[in-house]
């Protein structure tokens, strides 16, 4: 796939992480969304799409906690998603 696309989903990604901050759509929405941004992950080293799978496996188990608590942290793993999306953005400038 083209890097304008892949960079177009990695657009898409931050909008909806934004929208699962702000709790407009659900952990499960998001996740079928970023593991669906195949272009993005194929753009990128394949140990981002491992990182990433990880985290989206994490946020779909952590949907089952309505509060934090000491062995999981939802704005934790948004921090951490939205490294992913930071680090991922660089990889991509860093080919063009």
């Amino acid at each position: 796939m083209s890097h304008p696309t892949a960079l177009r989903q990695l657009d898409e990604l931050q909008t909806q992480l934004h929208a699962l901050r702000a709790q407009h759509t659900s952990p499960h929405a998001f996740s079928t969304a970023a593991r669906a941004h195949a272009a993005l992950l194929a753009a990128l080293p394949p140990r981002y799409a491992e990182v990433l799978l990880a985290l989206l496996d994490r946020l779909e188990a952590g949907a089952l906690f309505t509060e934090e608590s000491c062995s999981f942290s939802h704005q934790g793993l948004q921090d951490s998603l939205q490294q992913w999306l930071d680090k991922a953005r660089g990889a991509l400038a860093a080919q063009a």
